[in-house]
């Protein structure tokens, strides 16, 4: 049965741009799958617009988008506005799929968005969104999960590092805690490099990770969903950079490249997977969402994890677009489940404020 399902991306965000690239991709995949789809792009401002016409990637050309009609999310789906910012009408929607990168969309905001306006959500909740989107957050819950990270240090202003204690020793990677794509990522073999590293990360973020630099070091990738019960886990991926560190670049501009299945040995690549499932599994996780590893000959350490990755990693869980039709379809029918089964649970009602006096609540006056 076709469904009507909300495509949300875009954002406030320095990841806006490669988000409309995943949005729009997963709005046509599902379009051709037969569902009814409706794009819902947040701009960098905040501003929410929805129409069909912002399936196409070329409306955000020169900011075409600003001639679509401005929404909002609530009862169930979106309130289409007219230019005056009446309600135009309602279109109600079977299910929500986030396709934000970095900011708040992807950090738990979409999530809670869709919670309140009680809209299933075919991707992770508040809670991994927020934990997942903060490095630090990352590695506090990894930790007593027995995940082996990169030694770090948290930095919230450059003053601290006159204090060295608990720092890596150099060479060591500075990372954004919140930001992602390689955005503002840096690696630094000396103080000098390592203080300006700092300070440009925050001018983009209110926090830095300061990383030991992992030597001959490969980066793996691999992918989940849960679905019908059980947590589906793709192949391997290894991604290659041109450079000592994937960049922005490396990512989207064609600078790199990626092996998919990686060419690593069967139990290494047993391990990440079951790294992977094993943290999906623990936190109850849902939707698409993709691990970053390093590997160090044997060593598997877990780097970052990404609860909206980039093009949905598609390429890492499906053989082409019309295959991850299927897989979206499959996140889609455990979003409508996981929905019904919590919304079919009672909510108390105590009848309290009945005994309350009217006046109980009112300041007295001085």
């Amino acid at each position: 049965m076709s469904k009507t399902i909300l495509v949300i991306f875009g954002g406030a965000s320095n990841e806006n741009e490669i988000s409309v690239i995943t949005g729009t991709m997963a709005a046509n995949v599902l379009k051709s799958g037969g569902d009814t789809v409706l794009p819902v792009y947040i701009s960098q401002n905040g501003d929410i617009y929805a129409d069909e016409q912002l399936a196409e990637v070329s409306n955000f050309k020169g900011k075409k988008y600003l001639s679509a009609p401005r929404a909002v999310i609530a009862d169930g789906g979106a309130y289409i506005l007219t230019k005056r910012g009446k309600i135009k009408r309602h279109i109600k929607a079977d299910v929500a799929l986030n396709c934000c990168h970095g900011g708040d969309g992807e950090g738990g905001a979409v999530s809670g968005l869709c919670a309140v306006a009680k809209i299933p959500l075919a991707s992770a909740g508040i809670f991994e969104s927020a934990v997942f989107m903060d490095k630090y957050l990352t590695k506090l819950i990894l930790s007593p999960l027995g995940i082996k990270t990169a030694e770090y240090k948290y930095v919230t202003n450059a003053e601290q590092l006159n204090c060295p204690r608990n720092m890596p020793d150099f060479p060591v990677i500075v990372k954004p805690v919140s930001l992602g794509s390689s955005i503002g990522v840096q690696k630094a073999e000396t103080r000098e490099q390592l203080v300006e590293a700092v300070e440009t990360a925050l001018l983009y973020d209110s926090a830095v990770i300061v990383e030991k630099y992992l030597e001959n070091r490969r980066e793996i990738n691999c992918a989940a969903y849960f679905a019908d019960g059980a947590v589906i886990t793709g192949e391997c991926e290894e991604a290659f950079s041109n450079g000592d560190l994937l960049s922005f670049e490396d990512k989207y501009m064609g600078g790199g490249r990626s092996v998919l299945p990686a060419d690593i040995p069967a139990d290494i690549s047993d391990l990440i997977k079951n790294i992977t499932e094993k943290v999906y599994s623990t936190l109850n996780m849902r939707g698409i969402v993709r691990f970053d590893f390093i590997l160090c000959g044997n060593d598997v350490y877990l780097s970052e994890v990404n609860t909206v990755p980039g093009s949905l990693s598609y390429y890492i869980l499906s053989k082409g677009f019309k295959d991850f039709y299927k897989v979206l379809s499959a996140v889609i029918a455990q979003a409508q489940s996981d929905f019904n089964a919590k919304h079919a649970k009672k909510l108390l009602t105590t009848g309290i404020l009945e005994n309350v006096p009217a006046n109980a609540c009112k300041l007295g006056k001085k």
